[in-house]
This record gives structure tokens, sequence and C-alpha cells, in this order.
């Protein structure tokens, strides 16, 4: 399995948000970390097809995703950073919804969808409404929702933001757990996310991949720094504060 970006560039008027941005995704959990307006909003809309490239391809298994149509939809989970989701809809409901427009059948995904809820531990209130939940039950609701289908590549954005601590530390498990096998792409800013999760890092600055590669060749390159991190890393290339 293999995604594959090629020279990506997005520009809005005469500013370059994303500028030929290339790399492979193979399965494995993956950090993108840049400060604001580095270009991680930017990538995932156009990995997510939210956004259109102005010049470069993304690839899946080596043909280009704008080919694949409805197709590549059913190969991809997005977990946004926005909570404000179909707040009247139970989680049951909205996770049928969700598998109506990756056009799955409901006969066909009802067992799944039942063993979802229950690797997010929301079972017992899955007829709930999504708007009496708690901040962290929002985000796993919000996981869920992008487990439907079975996707073979996972895009998240900031999914740890609002969570306390200990919140943090049961969706890192669990999103340890439902990654197998899976490209998983995690854009943050809380770096103990990453040092936790990822097994390789993408430094991120003005569009432009400044750093990256597995964590521990990372350590080694900077091992200068003394005993290396992401943090110390991510200050020694000089990046905008946070």
């Amino acid at each position: 399995m293999e995604l594959s970006l090629n020279g990506l560039t997005k520009e809005y008027g005469k500013k370059r948000a994303l500028d030929d941005f290339t790399y492979n995704f193979h399965p494995g959990i993956y950090g993108l970390l840049g400060p604001n307006g580095a270009g991680k909003s930017t990538l995932m809309g156009i990995i997510t097809t939210g956004l259109s490239a102005t010049s470069g391809t993304v690839c899946y298994n080596g043909t280009e995703i704008s080919k694949m149509g409805k197709n590549y939809r059913g190969v991809i989970g997005f977990m946004p950073q926005q909570q404000r989701i179909y707040e009247n809809f139970s989680l049951l409901r909205f996770l049928y919804y969700i598998a109506t427009i990756k056009g799955c059948k409901k006969n066909d995904v009802q067992e799944e969808i039942d063993d979802i809820i229950r690797s997010v531990n929301l079972w017992d209130v899955r007829n709930d409404a999504i708007g009496t939940y708690s901040g962290g039950m929002k985000q796993r609701a919000l996981l869920a929702q992008a487990l439907v289908g079975n996707p073979s590549i996972l895009i998240m954005d900031e999914p740890t933001v609002g969570l306390d601590p200990k919140e943090r530390v049961h969706f890192r498990e669990l999103v340890a757990r439902v990654a197998q096998d899976k490209i998983v792409i995690i854009a943050t800013h809380i770096v103990s996310d990453l040092e936790k999760l990822a097994s390789e890092i993408i430094f991120l600055n003005h569009g432009r991949i400044v750093e990256s590669g597995e964590l521990h060749v990372l350590y080694e390159k900077y091992r200068a720094l003394g005993e290396a991190s992401i943090e110390k890393i991510y200050l020694s290339l000089g990046l905008e504060s946070r």
C-alpha cells in the first residue's frame, strides 16, 4: 500500500501555501508538525479531496486519486478538528449516514459499525444525541466516523486538542490499536502525542518539508542536542513558535 504525493503546490493568489511537497507514505503512523500557516491544513485538504492542488499529483497505489472518483472515498477516513458534528444525531444514526456517503449498504456495515462503537467505548451512549457528549466523547465519535468502511488511510487533524491529559493517553492508545496496517497521518501541535505514537515525523514550514524521517534516525542525527526530542529538533530547525 502506498500514498504518493508528488510535487504538490497550492497557491492562493500570490501566496504559496504548499510548495512542491513530495513524500511517499506506507503503512505506519506519521506525524505532521509545523507552526500555524505551515501548510498542514492545506495538505490534508488536498489528500482528502476537499481542496484541489495548483499543481502536482496524489496517487494511491499508483493511480491518481482524481481518476478514482468515489472509489477513493472508500479507502480514506478523515477525522477533522471541528467538533460541531450533527449534534442532534445519535452516534448510531451518524455512522450509518457516513456509511451511506461512502457508498456502503446498511446491511453490509451493521456488524462493522457495532464493532467500531465498541472499540471507541461509546456503546452505552450510541443512541444518545452527539450534542450531549463530552469533549473526549466527541473526539471518539469523530474517530469512529473516520473508521467506517475500514479505510486504508486515516487523516487526523489535531485529534487530542481540548482533551485533558488522561483522555489524551486513552485516545493515543485507541489510535495505536486501530492503526494496524493503515497509513495514518496526524497533524498536531501536541509534541507528546507524536513521540508516543508516530514512527516518522515530517516538519513543515512555509509549505515545504524542512526535515523528515523515522524517529530513531532523527534522534541519532540530532544527538548533538543531547537527549534528542521532537521539541528540541523543532527548535533547532528554527521554526516559528507554535
